[in-house]
């Protein structure tokens, strides 16, 4: 069997796309009828994601800790509880692909570890992927690390110690101790999960700040340059 877990706080304006995405995966032919159980962590949930899960079908575990390590590691002990033998893992405001769980179980790996991309819904989104594409390792081999595109045997999860309790990184956490211990990684550039371009995450020191960082470098070099521009004599030459 394999599990899908997504820690959750207040995501009922994201959670229903995902969950929908991660049926569509669960439905995919090349998992030739290998069951699929999905649990959403909500932690300390205080919108309707209770109720997105609900009409999803999905089971949930209703936590109080603030802490996105302490929820992806209360759902992978429920998984492996109910006899998941694989642990994939993504965040409730993603979106994951037709043939997402598929990759994943391909060839002989102890965890898998894909690349994000962003989607885009307005102009100021669609400016910050380009700075976040230029900014990134893509195609195999990449060596990036995002608990939204992650999969792990349940066996070298264990054996890795599992997720950390910790506010963030739990999954370079992860990733660090199996590479430690020898783990076979495949480092795939396909298939992406598409995760939101917020700029207000739910984990001080994620990604969500990682993306706002980048923000903020280019508006300063957006202001340089109009400030750049302004400062240039009219008619001034410039060099060839």
């Amino acid at each position: 069997m394999i599990g899908v877990l997504i820690p959750a706080h207040d995501e009922a304006e994201r959670i229903g796309a995902c969950l929908a995405s991660i049926q569509r995966a669960a439905l995919h032919p090349g998992l030739r009828g290998e069951r699929v159980q999905v649990v959403v962590a909500l932690d300390s949930c205080s919108d309707a994601t209770a109720w997105h899960c609900a009409r999803a079908g999905v089971d949930v575990l209703s936590l109080q800790v603030r802490c996105v390590g302490a929820a992806r590691a209360a759902a992978a002990a429920h998984l492996i509880t109910h006899g998941a033998s694989w642990l994939a893992s993504t965040d409730a405001d993603s979106l994951v692909p037709e043939d997402w769980l598929v990759a994943q179980r391909e060839g002989e790996h102890d965890a898998f570890c894909g690349v994000v991309d962003l989607q885009c819904a307005n102009a100021r989104e669609r400016r910050l992927r380009r700075r976040f594409v230029a900014g990134e390792r893509w195609g195999d081999g990449h060596g990036r690390i995002h608990g939204a595109n992650l999969g792990v045997s349940a066996a070298a999860y264990q054996q890795a110690g599992g997720f950390a309790a910790v506010t963030c990184h739990e999954d370079v956490g992860l990733i660090e101790r199996l590479r430690g211990q020898g783990a076979r990684i495949a480092w795939r550039g396909e298939p992406r999960v598409l995760t939101s371009g917020r700029l207000q995450g739910r984990a001080r020191g994620g990604f969500a700040d990682h993306l706002r960082t980048l923000q903020e470098v280019a508006s300063r070099l957006e202001l340089d340059g109009r400030n750049g521009a302004l400062a240039t004599p009219i008619g001034a030459a410039t060099a060839a």
